[in-house]
């Protein structure tokens, strides 16, 4: 059995045993499986649709975001024949972009469908498919430059989706060749040495820019509504023949990329951080993978009968640490899993024994009291697993250094836990692992 069968078949397991925990927790639990399944088992690869005239610089975005060399570039002449849902494959995953001829074009591109217009040759792709967002280049020189023309044509492929799809796309603005701005000899991408006045001037031109252009799409009706920001980039890159890389100034991908997380649905988003190899954002899933879970740990472990969470519970368990290294990169199987567990000293016969004589002598105290200490061992030895597991798999420390990690958040998360509180957010309950700490 794959690890996403047999998460399929515990998904479904403990929402039969749900039946015996009573609501609103139920509920919440209910809610909690659902966000798991869109994260981990519903996934696919996030789609995008590249829109703006001949030279914005749509393919050089394209590899900026994967730091590499996946689509060819144009410099004299408009290299994309008609809008085509173009999916790059690596080792890391899949993401699709619908990469579009030039709005505006001033000559047709090498074999491309004379009969079709810039617009109809997007439509024609859009048919096949709808974006997760619309991302509108323009150059950082342009945004005065028959930008109404520009506005135009992006409404109509709003509105086409809307029709096409019944749902309104989000809509991102990439200012692109912020490097190129005034004094062209300050360098975004390497700010150290530069002149703090020359730095903050083209600074404050990006941010000028930026605020002129989000007010001339504010002032469309059709897009206001689903327009996001405008955000300047430099995606600038260069190879030699041999495909080595021979310059590389991009500037602001990396925020760029967490921006558009936002904008996914879930099924996208793991796949999207696991392409872009952005530790901040690998954290933030591993995060909430581990809240997730954490919670649905602490009600497992709430039901009425004996020892027998302890199997949904260390399976879910082993899904948070697999997950985790999916989004970190790796590809883990169950014995892997397993085994880290076991060396970080997560010993599921202990949790059992803890747990049981926490129910044992909290019935003798008051009734009920030993599911919640059963639910607060379970949530805090989840958290730590998590929490262990992020600064492994991503960070890469080593093994040692994440049992301190794993001991150190399952001190922290029991004197954190409440049961009133612990089906929240769980904001108030996460423990961002600190790479200066190195933990008790």
């Amino acid at each position: 059995m794959t690890l996403r069968e047999e998460l399929v078949e515990k998904s479904v397991r403990l929402e039969e045993m749900l039946d015996r925990v009573p609501e609103p927790m139920a509920k919440e639990l209910r809610e909690k499986i659902a966000e798991l399944r869109q994260l981990l088992l519903e996934q696919r690869p996030p789609r995008f649709a590249l829109v703006g005239r001949r030279g914005a610089g749509k393919s050089s975005l394209i590899n900026a975001l994967f730091g590499r060399r996946v689509a060819e570039v144009g410099h004299e002449k408009a290299t994309t024949t008609r809008g085509t849902w173009w999916s790059y494959q690596g080792e890391l995953g899949t993401v699709e972009m619908l990469d579009t001829r030039g709005i505006q074009e001033g000559s047709l591109p090498e074999g491309a469908d004379k009969e079709l217009t810039p617009l109809d040759s997007i439509a024609a792709a859009l048919g096949e498919k709808g974006p997760d967002a619309v991302l509108f280049l323009i150059k950082a020189k342009e945004v005065d430059a028959a930008v109404d023309a520009d506005l135009d044509a992006l409404v109509e492929i709003c509105n086409r989706i809307r029709k096409m799809h019944d749902y309104r796309v989000p809509v991102v603005a990439v200012v692109t060749h912020c490097d190129e701005l005034e004094p062209k000899n300050v360098k975004l991408h390497a700010p150290q040495g530069e002149r703090d006045d020359d730095l903050q001037e083209k600074q404050i031109r990006v941010e000028r820019i930026e605020q002129h252009l989000e007010g001339k799409i504010r002032e469309r009706d059709e897009l206001r509504d689903q327009f996001v920001a405008a955000h300047g980039v430099s995606a600038y890159q260069s190879w030699r023949r041999d495909g080595t890389q021979r310059a590389d100034e991009r500037w602001r991908i990396e925020e760029l990329v967490d921006f558009l997380l936002d904008e996914l649905p879930e099924q996208a988003r793991v796949e999207f951080v696991r392409l872009s190899q952005v530790k901040a954002l690998q954290h933030r899933i591993a995060r909430r993978l581990t809240n997730i879970i954490a919670t649905l740990c602490s009600g497992v472990a709430v039901t009425p009968v004996p020892v027998a969470d302890i199997g949904p519970i260390t399976s879910l368990q082993t899904s948070l640490i697999t997950g985790i290294g999916y989004v970190s990169g790796r590809r883990l199987e169950v014995k892997t899993a397993t085994e880290f567990m076991g060396a970080i000293g997560a010993n599921v016969g202990a949790a059992v024994a803890l747990r049981e004589v926490a129910r044992a002598l909290a019935k003798l105290l008051a009734p009920g009291l030993g599911s919640v200490i059963s639910a607060a061992v379970a949530f805090a030895g989840t958290k730590a697993i998590g929490h262990a597991a992020a600064a492994y798999f991503i960070d890469g420390v080593d093994v040692s250094r994440a049992k301190k990690i794993f001991k150190k958040t399952k001190r922290q998360a029991k004197k954190s836990f409440d049961d009133q509180k612990v089906l929240d957010d769980q904001s108030h309950l996460a423990f961002p692992y600190d790479p200066d700490d190195p933990g008790e």
